[in-house]
């Protein structure tokens, strides 16, 4: 006598349920990972704007055009920057990748008339941070876990909290008496 496995109505309804369930949730879930994202930052120049500005206008008019700069440079004469990027990463949790950087510098003689214009690109130089927002400090920055079993501040501080003293004794009110 064999046995053989009987699929009834019910169970085949189930199993379809379960993958079609199963397809959703995979489908969601991956879908949700490609999050491409494109940041534009920074200026952007038109051709319009900058034909009103051509060699031998004033600094006022590039003002009034072009606007306020990104940055300006005072050595050498007065420059003034517009930079703009692009940066993209594919997924959400990634770290973002410059991928088109253009720094438009417009140079004005000791009169303040503009003796040229110059368009930088990625090709010309290197990547620089425009946004960065973070001064390095000299010394070695450590975790909170690497202070506590190095005994730094925020050892100390875990001492006072739990009432441990400067000695690494806890302090007793009844001792001090």
């Amino acid at each position: 006598m064999s046995l053989k496995k009987r699929y009834f109505k019910s169970d085949m309804k189930f199993f379809s349920n379960a993958a079609i369930a199963f397809i959703i949730a995979s489908t969601t879930a991956l879908s949700g990972c490609q999050t491409g994202t494109v940041l534009n930052g920074g200026y952007v120049a038109d051709q319009q704007s900058l034909n009103l500005v051509p060699e031998g206008s004033s600094r006022e008019q590039a003002l009034l055009s072009l606007g306020t700069p990104s940055t300006t440079a005072t050595f050498d004469g007065e420059v003034f920057y517009y930079i703009s990027q692009r940066r993209t990463r594919s997924v959400a949790f990634q770290k973002l990748k410059v991928v088109d950087q253009s720094v438009l510098a417009i140079y004005f003689d000791k009169d303040g008339v503009v003796s040229r214009r110059a368009n930088y690109t990625l090709q010309d130089g290197k990547v620089f941070d425009t946004i960065g927002r973070v001064t390095p400090t000299g010394g070695k920055e450590l975790t909170f876990l690497q202070q506590m079993l190095s005994g730094g501040s925020a050892a100390s501080a875990a001492r006072s909290l739990f009432g441990g003293g400067a000695g690494g004794t806890p302090q007793n009110p009844s001792s001090l008496r």
